[in-house]
């Protein structure tokens, strides 16, 4: 439950940065490939988390120790 609480906090408060910066940008009259340039820095760090997240469990250390199929024993 409190990974699903973390979880919507995080994307709550990344909707409202975005929401942010749209406003800003508007109160300012930023030139639009500034507002462009800001917006592709807020997103690029949540596409880049989604990207991990989204593969395989990467093997721990004891797994990639014991991974090696010995053909012979010494």
């Amino acid at each position: 439950m409190l990974s699903d609480l973390f979880r919507s906090v995080v994307f709550g408060s990344w909707i409202t940065s975005l929401a942010v910066i749209a406003v800003v940008s508007i109160a300012m009259d930023a030139n639009v490939s500034t507002t462009a340039l800001l917006v592709a820095l807020d997103v690029a760090p949540a596409l880049v988390a989604v990207l991990i997240a989204g593969g395989v469990p990467s093997p721990t250390v004891a797994e990639l120790l014991h991974s090696v199929e010995a053909n012979g024993s010494r």
